[in-house]
């Protein structure tokens, strides 16, 4: 099978930068197979790039490499990384882009994280994760731009491991990587389940750190500011108004049907929802 290659990007698609990139793969391995995830992230919004990443990665093939380049800090001191992880291989810079991808592996449900935070710090790797530091230049395009690593590091880097140099040629092992803190939902002083919304769609719909298996058997009922909602609805279209859903993703939703729930409820990432008991 050819090697399967996935792009994550803050460039948009109205510039070359996108292109470019797929250009430097291509010209080192012209069996890669290249997949766009999404190249509409928001401007150095490096939590919605991890998000977006952690929702598709898992539907690729086993040793797919998924390259990700939403960078506020090109240039400057942060780290190229290469992680590995059972299934696959992610390359990035070392900025919090990875963090949903690490929560994931590291999962501690005893002690669940509340609060969204700002700064990735650093985090020790789970075991089941290899991680290096891409220092070694043989493996970089010439001349390096200080502005644009995804064209002249990420990018070369990516293609050269789909044909096969090994992780520890390209620079030093790392055990620790820089993460944010993905908040899992607890249960407050009246026992309700409090969880907050993880990310906007492109629909408007409210995504939660909510999962299936975190509900009672009982009929719930929602809510999220002033709002209430009675159940949870089978379908978009299974309601006239506000409707929480289990979505594609398996995480709950908030949607409002021909409309948006984030619109309607002037909701951002972080909001607090509440499953009443």
């Amino acid at each position: 099978m050819a090697p399967v290659i996935t792009l994550t990007t803050d460039f948009g698609t109205g510039d070359a930068y996108v292109a470019s990139m797929k250009g430097v793969i291509l010209s080192l391995n012209p069996k890669a197979v290249i997949i766009d995830i999404s190249h509409a992230i928001e401007p150095q919004n490096v939590l919605q790039a991890a998000f977006i990443l952690s929702t598709a990665c898992p539907y690729f093939p086993k040793g797919t490499i998924h390259l990700a380049v939403v960078d506020p800090g090109v240039g400057s001191r942060r780290k190229a990384i290469i992680l590995k992880t059972p299934t696959a291989f992610f390359v990035a810079p070392d900025n919090g882009i990875l963090s949903y991808i690490i929560d994931e592996q590291g999962r501690t449900p005893g002690k669940p994280a509340r609060h969204m935070s700002a700064i990735a710090e650093p985090r020790k790797l789970p075991s089941a994760m290899e991680a290096v530091a891409v220092t070694n230049p043989e493996y970089w395009h010439h001349l390096v731009s200080s502005t644009f690593h995804g064209r002249d590091i990420f990018a070369p880097v990516a293609a050269h491991l789909s044909l096969g140099v090994p992780l520890h040629k390209f620079g030093e092992e790392l055990n620790r990587l820089h993460a944010f803190n993905i908040p899992r939902p607890y249960k407050n002083a009246h026992g309700d389940l409090v969880g907050c919304v993880l990310h906007i769609d492109n629909f408007g719909n409210l995504i939660t750190n909510i999962r299936n298996s975190d509900l009672p058997a009982k009929k719930v009922s929602l809510a999220i500011g002033k709002q209430h909602i009675q159940g949870i609805s089978g379908f978009y279209a299974g309601t006239k108004r506000l409707a929480a859903i289990m979505g594609s993703s398996g995480y709950l939703e908030i949607s409002l049907r021909n409309g948006s729930a984030a619109a309607f409820l002037k909701a951002k990432v972080g909001h607090e929802v509440r499953i009443e008991t």
